[in-house]
């Protein structure tokens, strides 16, 4: 196989690891927020988890296209983390990481003259740094409000579920 492509599917894969570990990890604060009633904290984690799993899918199909094979191992095990604040911190970290580390490989493909496979880390860098905006904005949210912020959110919940406006 030409080198240039064992490169490409190399770190093509990483990203498959990366981001099939912030599924995970997403999912399970999804869960977490959702069983403390905070449906809009939730429904971030829910939502990024979902453009995460697009990611592994861009990332799969470039793979095979260059003649490789999709490794389905994610890059880390989840953290039982479920304070929402240490929730946001861990969320914001993972997408600087992630930003940081497509932003090396975008020059590394570049490097390696697969321009194919630089747009993919490219297009990845800037879903990433909108999703570490959106946790970096919860956090200032939380920051500004404090527990007010949290307790509207399960007021909202209540009044849902009881049919109230």
């Amino acid at each position: 196989m030409d080198p240039m492509r064992e490169k490409s599917i190399e770190l093509l894969n990483g990203v498959v690891a990366d981001e099939l570990a912030a599924i995970h990890q997403y999912l399970y604060f999804h869960f977490h927020c959702e069983d403390q009633g905070y449906d809009l904290l939730a429904g971030l984690f829910m939502k990024t988890s979902l453009d995460e799993m697009h990611h592994v899918e861009v990332a799969a199909e470039r793979i095979l296209f260059l003649g490789g094979d999709v490794e389905m191992k994610p890059a880390f095990p989840v953290e039982k983390i479920t304070d929402v604040r240490e929730m946001l911190v861990k969320a914001r970290k993972m997408e600087e990481e992630s930003v940081a580390e497509y932003n090396e490989w975008a020059n590394i493909a570049t490097a390696e003259k697969d321009a194919a496979t630089r747009k993919i880390f490219e297009d990845l860098v800037a879903d990433e740094e909108r999703h570490y905006d959106q946790y970096d904005q919860e956090i200032d949210n939380l920051d500004r409000f404090g527990e007010k912020y949290l307790a509207l959110q399960s007021i909202e919940r209540s009044k849902s579920m009881s049919g109230g406006d």
